[in-house]
């Protein structure tokens, strides 16, 4: 069965073409690393929460947009042994370079997870 790493983020709206040209340079990466799938959503319709929602968990400003991205891998093996390259990517491959390819938002705020899938439809 797959296994889905998923990320919720803060962008500032003004950099969404920048987070765009960010995220189509890393996704590619993932998947020469075995992805099979990477989804990246522009946070369209996220209302406020009575108790939680996407925006406190991220601690969204009023000028950042939240986005909500996962990425499919055929199983947890191919997501772990990609992972374990990455310390060594992010020295050597541009893609991941903070000079080359710098976050256009603030990762210290990002909420991520791997999850094993229990329905799939």
């Amino acid at each position: 069965m797959s296994y889905i790493d998923g990320f919720v983020i803060a962008v500032p709206t003004a950099n969404r073409q920048k987070f765009i040209e960010h995220a189509s340079r890393a996704d590619t990466l993932f998947k020469e690393l075995g992805a099979t799938r990477i989804i990246e959503c522009w946070g369209d319709d996220v209302p406020d929460g009575q108790t939680t929602d996407f925006r406190r968990a991220v601690k969204a400003e009023d000028d950042e947009t939240v986005v909500f991205s996962w990425i499919e891998w055929p199983d947890k093996a191919t997501r772990d042994a990609a992972m374990g390259r990455m310390d060594e990517l992010m020295k050597t491959d541009d893609r991941f370079n903070q000079q080359t390819n710098p976050m256009p938002f603030d990762g210290m705020r990002m909420i991520y997870g791997g999850f094993a899938p229990v329905v799939e439809m």
